[in-house]
């Protein structure tokens, strides 16, 4: 489990702290969307997590590891896909001779599989590859490795349509009881499918920490024309022909999550969400 307990952390003792007195849990087993406006510490949040900065106060836990000592037991079981990256002008097949043995749970065998879901065979030389494609062999890199622990920081930048549609597929193809992937984005229509965790973050800490089926037995999502129904929504959010709104759920009915509608509630309606999921 993942345990960010009370953390500080500024960049630059004069400077507000990015997170302050910041707090989250995660278990395993789950696909959770980290979303937040731009400013609200998620990437910082991301290289606290990995171990690349250290909380100046409070403490963050991974399976008994504290992640700034870097030890190696939890150095192999975690795995970051940042935003951006460099790969070097080299084969895949020699990448991997490199990078693999630093991850004791690398499968051959899913690396094959991942990338023939991507579309991409084994004997491709990272150097002559499209951003896009890059991205593809390296995110399969990282599903090969088996951390039970995966960030993954914008994944689907850079990716086409159909990429899109395949990173999804291999993600829950990778998917066990003891694996944690965090989706760090602004993307959340590619990912609003595959995730069933959704953790919404500010500067102040964690607004939203739920399952998606917790949410969607409280919140329904929906589109509608009637501006009298928008009015006494939790939540209206205009959009192209009509409005999508956040309505208390009845109990006889359930919807599908719509991520932009459920960060909107979290910005313009804050008592609401306090009252139904941070009782």
């Amino acid at each position: 489990m993942l345990s960010v307990n009370n953390i500080t952390y500024s960049y630059g003792r004069k400077r507000r702290p990015v997170l302050e007195n910041y707090s989250l849990t995660l278990e395993p087993g789950t696909i959770s969307g980290l979303l937040g406006r731009n400013g609200a510490g998620k990437s910082t949040l991301i290289y606290l997590i990995t171990g690349l900065l250290r909380p100046q106060q409070g403490s963050i836990d991974y399976n008994g590891f504290c992640p700034f000592d870097r030890k190696v037991g939890f150095l192999n079981d975690v795995f970051l896909v940042p935003e951006e990256f460099e790969l070097p002008g080299i084969s895949l097949r020699e990448y991997v001779s490199t990078m693999a043995p630093f991850y004791p749970r690398f499968s051959e065998a899913d690396l094959r599989s991942y990338l023939e879901t991507f579309e991409l065979t084994p004997d491709v030389h990272l150097g002559r590859l499209s951003m896009g494609q890059k991205k593809r062999v390296f995110i399969s890199f990282a599903l090969a490795c088996n951390t039970s622990l995966l960030i993954l920081d914008e994944p689907t930048n850079g990716l086409d349509i159909p990429g899109k549609r395949l990173f999804r597929k291999a993600v829950l193809k990778s998917m066990n009881d003891d694996r944690t992937v965090l989706i760090s984005t602004h993307q959340v229509y590619d990912v609003e499918r595959i995730i069933d965790h959704v953790v919404i973050t500010d500067t102040d800490g964690v607004l939203l920490n739920a399952s998606v089926g917790e949410i969607t037995s409280k919140l329904a999502f929906s589109f509608t024309t009637d501006r009298n129904r928008a009015e006494t929504a939790l939540m209206a959010l205009d959009a192209p022909g009509g409005i999508n709104v956040v309505e208390p759920a009845r109990p006889d009915s359930e919807t599908d999550i719509n991520l932009e509608s459920l960060f909107e509630l979290t910005r313009q309606n804050p008592e609401a969400i306090n009252r139904l999921f941070n009782k």
